[in-house]
């Protein structure tokens, strides 16, 4: 049998080349043992937004691609829209909107803010809090995420 890592990885390429085939962007997947067994995560989006007509077609695509990984149940998924920022694609599209950032450790005595994302490389995310920059080191960022204001949503919401 494979090696787990190496069929996730597997399934990661086959999962990015589907996403290309159907008009999709493909994200994340994920392995993670849930109280209700082991569950394999699939993250898909697309320009627009993804919907559940999307979703069926995909799952009903990938399932045939995942018979090497040991798992009990699959979700695909949009990933909602406060996904934690993971990587450069992520990192972009955020760029110049409002970001929540939570340390692993407090830093100059905080260990959550939220700001604007003003810039990042490899290394560290600046961040703009009222006209104040601060620069973290990626390592010492535990998540960073697009900032929901709930009340201003709901404000703007049509009835």
């Amino acid at each position: 049998m494979p090696n787990k890592s190496s069929s996730l990885a597997t399934l990661e390429a086959a999962c990015v080349k589907l996403a290309e085939e159907t008009g999709l962007e493909f994200l994340d997947l994920e392995l993670v043992k849930e109280p209700s067994g082991r569950c394999l995560r699939i993250y898909m989006d697309k320009e627009g937004g993804i919907n559940i007509d999307d979703i069926e077609a995909f799952h009903k695509r990938v399932r045939p691609l995942t018979d090497d990984i040991d798992y009990d149940y699959m979700e695909v998924s949009s990933p909602g829209a406060d996904r934690p920022l993971k990587n450069p694609r992520d990192f972009e599209k955020a760029l110049g909107t409002e970001v929540e950032v939570k340390l692993f450790a407090p830093v100059d005595g905080i260990k959550q803010l939220t700001g604007i994302l003003s810039a990042y490389d490899e290394n560290s995310v600046e961040i703009d809090c009222a006209g104040t920059v601060r620069s973290f080191e990626l390592k010492k960022v535990a998540l960073i995420r697009p900032f929901i204001d709930v009340d201003k949503e709901l404000e703007n919401s049509p009835e």
